[in-house]
């Protein structure tokens, strides 16, 4: 079973209000939650940005879009409400609410409309999927962006020269914390014939008694194997180093992965990779960015006395 989409929603909403009560969030949640049958698995499911399940945000949409059209009421903060025509809706015993339902209702005509039309409404448009939220529908959009902007990262790194791709690869622990700048000489890049397999070393205190080897394969499609993997293994244990790190542009096999955590060497992928240097900022440049509020509930509560 999936999470049902937000406009399924609509009439288990309204029917978890249907006692005429006030009906703190949470526990509409939570009840509407049941009515619909929604499993502990897809309780634990979440958004694409990782930052909220995904059926509690289709609740709170489900719940939004019934309070624009009259048909439930927010008396005060974090509280829903049955109004009288909602009341009247639920003893016609609709088999469905959705938008088309709401569309009767001049108030949600208007919240879709806003008035003058000078702002975009936040409904799902035709270049959306018809069960997506707002939420749901810009998190899917930021997804297809991120995920194309990998690709192109990887392609970028399989093009570069060897010695460049193992710059990148420090840069990016770098970045990511581990030892200090290529300027304090906490960093630095070995890769050379005879290197014995190490292509970076990042120290990670002052006197370099403590570090992290770094090597870095920057392959087609052909899988990092078990024995590219021992061969690694086996210089970190002619360094006597304790830390390794293997990253790919490519992939690591089953026997690879295995060995790898068995030795508790660090193993990157290609998709890993691009990912981290999004995170990092690493070899992108940010050109806009998207804040997504929410309403601050206890903002608007009574002052403390």
């Amino acid at each position: 079973m999936t999470t049902p989409d937000y406009q399924t929603l609509m009439l288990p909403v309204l029917e978890a209000l249907g006692d005429g009560e006030e009906w703190p969030v949470r526990e509409l949640i939570a009840r509407v939650a049941d009515r619909a049958h929604i499993s502990e698995a897809d309780r634990m499911a979440l958004l694409p940005s990782g930052r909220g399940a995904l059926y509690v945000s289709r609740i709170h949409w489900a719940t939004t879009y019934l309070v624009k059209a009259g048909l439930a009421v927010r008396p005060r903060r974090a509280v829903v409400q049955l109004t009288d025509e909602g009341r009247r809706v639920l003893a016609t015993s609709p088999a469905r609410i959705d938008n088309a339902f709401l569309e009767r209702y001049p108030s949600f005509q208007e919240f879709r409309t806003r008035a003058d039309g000078s702002r975009p409404s936040p409904m799902p448009t035709a270049n959306t999927e018809e069960h997506e939220t707002p939420e749901e529908g810009l998190e899917r959009s930021w997804r297809t962006l991120r995920d194309q902007l990998a690709a192109d990262i990887l392609e970028h790194l399989k093009t570069c020269s060897p010695r460049r791709f193992e710059e990148i690869v420090v840069d990016l622990l770098v970045k990511m914390g581990y030892g200090g700048t290529y300027a304090d000489a906490k960093a630095s890049v070995v890769g050379k014939s005879g290197d014995e397999g190490i292509d970076g070393i990042i120290k990670q205190d002052r006197l370099g008694l403590d570090a992290v080897y770094v090597q870095a394969k920057r392959w087609g499609d052909r899988a990092v194997q078990r024995q590219d993997v021992q061969a690694f293994v086996g210089s970190l244990t002619g360094k006597r180093a304790s830390k390794g790190v293997m990253i790919t542009t490519s992939t690591f096999s089953s026997g690879a992965q295995t060995y790898g955590e068995s030795m508790r060497v660090v193993l990157i992928d290609g998709p890993t990779l691009a990912d981290l240097m999004i995170e990092h900022s690493v070899g992108v440049t940010r050109v806009q960015s998207y804040n997504l509020d929410r309403i601050d509930d206890d903002y608007y509560g009574e002052e403390f006395t």
